[in-house]
């Protein structure tokens, strides 16, 4: 039993990730009694798919220990941030979270704390005001392999150094004039160590402070004490972030925080030949070769909701992919596979043409309309059904009907018999071409003994297609999205610019949906028969006029861990 029991607790901490071995160690050794994460991001553009992993981590852990979430905009940098921002933000949190909605604090709200921690840090010898320009200050700063050198101004009184930093304060010097620096070690082999700057001189209004303050806090700075002034137990960051772990660790020290928040390090998570990076997004946005920061064709948050992908299958996708400390890249296609997945059954199953050829059934009546039953979801039989209507003039694909088949066609050609979709069977007996020979229009006949659901067995066909009813048919636009980058060249040229695939898009107009989709409302979504997985556009869509983006197409080899 002791044996049995040993071995189920070893497979309980191998199933942990490394960030929740180290919170359980913390919380066993009473470091902490209370978890409390962040997802801190600068409101100076729209979070990505990476960002979703940061959010989702730091949510889940959280909830795993019975703790509190919260979501803090680190806006202390007023030159790049935007009102715009910290709205799309909000949102986007919101919805990845399941619609919950966290704790929303600003870094801002902080500012009178992060100067008095200055002030002490000038008090206790630990900060200085520097004169050097931002270039002298990076050649005392050193190298690598070379050690800095002190700055002239290091040696100030501390009497000085709070006259010097009360009149940053107050506006008396100029824009880069003048920079409050921690005063550590400049021949520390940690180059974040040297003396970082803390403070700096900028005149310009805050989105949220207005003009009250003219000096701002550098990130390493204002990080550590927003953190610690939450309460934040562990503040969860990228693997960038280690090598400024000891300046995180030297402040909330030299601040005298009494319950320092301890940083932990994960791996980003790189998807493969997607782009996330902020100025080649924007630089797309500008050229207009995406129609905003929610092109469908991005994967920004905003563009994968505007794309039909659902929260619950992002979630999946965070699970799916771990947390480890080495970076690696995920394929794009596991995030298509989770989306499939999360949509199959549950998603109703219409019937829309996108490339129509009229099909005319011969024998079967002039001007009669009958309807249909037809299942929402074959896969999902409490999803029920509906009627759709089926008349004697109908649209199919063009691809489903052939004059000189291959072998293994069982479609439409001339003489081969195939069934419609929840309806009739049908034989074709003839078709129309224009002066070019392109087929304009196939004639059938139909067998009304073999309506689907009538129970008849007397003969199969090999063949199965879906339809629309001409008298009765929507119209719709429906847009086909592929990768934005050329898969084959590569994200990036040596110059820097994007690889974009010249067919990220296919607009086809005038597509023929069963007229249940003309009621469907923006950001629904539906499996289009045979063909893939469709989101009403919340963007173009408009009255009398549907748009629908292709989240996915139908299938796909892939799956999790082959």
């Amino acid at each position: 039993m002791a044996t049995e029991k040993r071995e189920e607790e070893k497979e309980e901490v191998i199933s942990k990730n490394f960030i929740e071995q180290e919170i359980e160690k913390d919380l066993a050794e009473g470091v902490y009694t209370n978890i409390m994460t962040r997802f801190p991001p600068e409101p100076n553009g729209y979070l990505h798919i990476g960002h979703a992993k940061s959010i989702l981590l730091n949510q889940g852990l959280a909830k795993k220990y019975n703790g509190t979430f919260n979501l803090r905009f680190d806006d202390t940098n007023p030159t790049k941030e935007k009102e715009e921002f910290v709205n799309s933000i909000l949102e986007d949190v919101v919805w990845i979270c399941g619609g919950e909605k966290p704790p929303v604090y600003f870094a801002s709200n902080y500012f009178d704390q992060m100067y008095e921690c200055a002030v002490k840090l000038i008090k206790k010898g630990k900060a200085y005001v520097c004169d050097l320009t931002p270039d002298e200050i990076r050649e005392y700063r050193g190298t690598l392999t070379e050690p800095g050198k002190n700055s002239p101004y290091r040696d100030r009184s501390v009497e000085e150094n709070l006259e010097l930093f009360t009149k940053m304060k107050n506006g008396e010097f100029k824009d880069g004039e003048k920079v409050l620096r921690a005063k550590i070690d400049m021949s520390s082999p940690n180059i974040n160590m040297r003396d970082p700057i803390l403070y700096r001189v900028a005149h310009i209004m805050h989105h949220n402070t207005g003009d009250k303050w003219c000096i701002y806090p550098m990130y390493d700075f204002a990080h550590p004490i927003e953190d610690a002034v939450e309460g934040i137990s562990h503040s969860i960051c990228t693997l960038e972030f280690e090598d400024h772990r000891p300046l995180y660790d030297w402040v909330v020290r030299e601040c005298e925080f009494e319950v320092p928040p301890r940083q932990i390090e994960f791996a980003k998570m790189y998807l493969t030949n997607v782009i996330t990076g902020k100025r080649y997004i924007k630089k797309l946005v500008e050229d207009g070769v995406v129609d905003g920061w929610d092109d469908p064709r991005l994967v920004s948050i905003t563009a994968l909701r505007r794309r039909g992908f659902t929260a619950s299958s992002i979630r999946k996708f965070m699970e799916l992919a771990g947390v480890s400390k080495s970076n690696s890249s995920v394929d794009y296609a596991m995030l298509e596979y989770c989306i499939r997945e999360d949509l199959k059954m549950t998603q109703p199953r219409m019937m829309a043409i996108l490339d129509p050829i009229k099909l005319v059934i011969t024998n079967y009546p002039e001007g009669r309309v009958e309807y249909l039953d037809v299942p929402n979801n074959q896969e999902n039989p409490e999803m029920g059904t509906r009627k759709v209507p089926f008349a004697r003039e109908l649209y199919i694909e063009r691809d489903d009907f052939m004059i000189e088949p291959p072998r293994k066609y069982f479609r439409l050609f001339p003489g081969n018999e195939v069934r419609l979709m929840s309806a009739y069977f049908v034989t074709c007996q003839d078709y129309v071409t224009d002066e070019n020979g392109k087929v304009t229009e196939i004639h059938c006949t139909y067998d009304p003994e073999t309506k689907s659901g009538s129970g008849f067995t007397g003969r199969k066909v090999k063949g199965t297609i879906h339809w629309v009813a001409a008298p009765t048919a929507a119209t719709a636009e429906v847009r086909l999205y592929e990768n934005l980058v050329d898969e084959e060249k590569g994200v990036y040229n040596e110059d820097g610019s994007v690889n974009i695939n010249p067919d990220s898009l296919k607009v086809l107009e005038n597509c023929y949906v069963e007229p249940a989709l003309a009621e469907a409302k923006p950001g629904d979504r539906f499996q289009f028969m045979r063909t893939g997985y469709f989101c009403v556009d919340t963007k173009d869509t408009t009255e009398g006029h549907q748009v629908f983006n292709r989240i996915v197409s139908m299938k796909s080899s892939y799956r999790p861990g082959k």
